[in-house]
């Protein structure tokens, strides 16, 4: 339909969502346009009870409340987007509720856990220097794995500590790193990169050995073996399981909610105080198993 391709290129170009985000929105639409033409409506004609309609056909081919919601959430961005066009005047997601959606802790990895994952790279071999500095910078800044594979190198500023990142709708944040990352950012860029470029050439910080920018799937791959070889449960060791570590580290050490949340990249405090349920689920099993009347 044009309006979801117009929809698309809106939060594409004008909102400056990232791609992944597009294609999640674009391919749940793409459900929905086919429930509508199913049922012979378009966008513009659509009334409450169809999109409850189509939420319980989403329930009843076995999708969880979390996913249903993430629809409803895209379908309510769409209407948004036409009453801002003037092609509607309400929309009619307006007295449907979002499904109630247990919130899921966060993984995140104890200090003596991130220890061992920090260590299981060979640092007497440029990949591994390569790769141990990549760890200790996502759990030095608590950056995604995203905004990692991304950073250039004019992106950092090895005399002020601090890297330029892009984070989601585009916005843009300093990060420090802390002396032991730029430790081993320094050692990278002298000894390790330079060998695994050889005489090619690339403006990213991480490379792979042809020279491209380090991917998403790349450090899953090598996230997944470091964890293997620190003995880690791999279902614990997520691409983001530095980031959670990062926020409940400095939670847990008493820094103020808020400026995690800067330091995180979040546009919502609420997305940051996740971290605080994870530190009262970690309070309460250490005072039952430690407490004599726990």
């Amino acid at each position: 339909m044009e309006i979801i391709r117009d929809f698309i290129n809106y939060i594409l170009v004008e909102r400056g969502l990232s791609d992944n985000t597009c294609a999640s929105y674009e391919r749940d639409l793409t459900g929905f346009s086919r429930f509508l033409e199913a049922r012979g409506k378009e966008p513009k004609t659509v009334a409450p009870q169809d999109i409850t309609d189509f939420i319980g056909e989403l329930s009843r081919r076995g999708l969880k409340p979390r996913s249903y919601a993430r629809h409803l959430t895209t379908i309510r961005s769409l209407y948004r987007f036409m009453i801002s066009r003037g092609m509607i005047e309400s929309s009619p997601c307006d007295l449907i509720d979002m499904p109630r959606i247990e919130k899921k802790l966060p993984n995140f990895l104890s200090l003596d856990e991130v220890e061992s994952l920090l260590e299981s790279p060979p640092v007497d071999r440029a990949k591994g220097i390569r790769d141990r500095t990549m760890l200790e910078v996502l759990y030095a800044t608590g950056m995604r794995v995203s905004e990692l594979t991304s950073i250039g190198l004019n992106d950092l500023n090895l005399q002020t500590g601090l890297i330029t990142t892009i984070g989601k709708g585009g916005k843009e944040r300093l990060v420090p790193l802390g002396e032991l990352s730029l430790r081993w950012i320094r050692d990278y860029l002298k000894d390790a990169r330079p060998l695994i470029l050889k005489n090619k050439r690339s403006p990213y910080l991480f490379i792979t050995a042809r020279g491209s920018a380090m991917t998403r799937q790349n450090f899953w791959v090598i996230i997944k073996k470091y964890a293997r070889v620190a003995g880690l449960p791999i279902e614990k060791v997520k691409p983001h399981a530095l980031r959670h570590s990062f926020a409940t580290h400095l939670l847990e050490r008493g820094v103020d909610l808020r400026h995690l949340q800067v330091m995180l990249g979040h546009s919502d405090i609420s997305t940051t105080q996740i971290y605080t349920h994870v530190s009262t689920e970690r309070l309460k099993k250490l005072h039952s198993a430690k407490h004599p009347r726990g």
